[in-house]
């Protein structure tokens, strides 16, 4: 009996002093987020407008962050800290989509620069800002920048083309293509990191479109070329989607957390 006493007693210390089981809160604070930066394409809307960062939580398996906002660029997210406020909240195994370029064109040089327009160029140029004389850089800096504010944390990066504008503004197809696709593929291969992969979101939802056709996606677009209502901010969500299924670009870190039978556009 004595010897039962004993082991029970060696037996409970030892549940002592094991290692505690998380608490369900403490699990969630663990587990990977997904943080979205972006512009008005993204962000959530208006009721009229809306963006498709508020639709990938459908298609995915991971609490969503959006802080996408309109009317931004990669240089006035930057320049405004947004990047910066989103690395002080990522944590080591999170997700961080850049999807930027709506915002990003024109020129700073000019007296009438908008605090938008990046550097022209594809790496170290640099400019000047008519209106401010601030140094203006290129949209690879500014994106590759923010980039390593993220995997610094041990967070993965997903840089994302952004969106087209409506492909069937005249009544027919009309794909074209925008430069700063080419310049998210920049930022990545110049990073040279695993940990920053691309996606062409912008492929994927042309493909998406010309399966689609005219007049649906016309209806798509209540106010202007650009900006889509909620069906097609979720369209734009479902394509983003299928391109990480399908690794349009190769595989990402978006990949093992995909939804199990999403729909797909094309």
């Amino acid at each position: 009996m004595k010897l039962f006493n004993s082991l029970l007693v060696l037996g409970l210390g030892a549940l002592s002093t094991a290692s505690p089981v998380a608490e369900p809160a403490e699990v969630a604070e663990l587990a990977p987020t997904l943080y979205l930066c972006g512009d008005s394409t993204m962000a959530k809307g208006n009721g009229v407008i809306d963006g498709w960062g508020q639709h990938i939580s459908k298609y995915i398996n991971l609490p969503v962050v959006n802080k996408a906002i309109g009317g931004r660029s990669s240089r006035s997210f930057t320049n405004e800290g947004r990047f910066t406020e989103v690395a002080n909240l990522v944590k080591a195994g999170d997700v961080v989509v850049i999807e930027f370029g709506h915002n990003d064109v024109g020129s700073p040089n000019g007296a009438d620069d908008n605090g938008r327009s990046v550097c022209g160029g594809s790496g170290t140029e640099v400019c000047t800002s008519g209106k401010t004389g601030e140094k203006v850089y290129t949209f690879v800096f500014y994106v590759a920048q923010a980039a390593k504010l993220f995997t610094a944390k041990g967070a993965t990066v997903v840089l994302s083309s952004h969106t087209p504008n409506n492909l069937w503004i005249t009544g027919s197809f009309q794909p074209g293509y925008d430069r700063f696709i080419g310049y998210q593929v920049t930022a990545r291969d110049a990073l040279a990191d695993p940990a920053v992969t691309f996606v062409d979101h912008y492929e994927a939802v042309v493909k998406g479109y010309k399966k689609l056709g005219n007049s649906a996606t016309n209806a798509f677009y209540p106010q202007d070329h650009k900006h889509t209502d909620a069906a097609g901010a979720d369209f734009s969500a479902k394509a983003f989607a299928q391109a990480i299924q399908v690794k349009l670009n190769g595989t990402t870190s978006l990949f093992p957390h995909l939804k199990s039978g999403n729909p797909t556009v094309w």
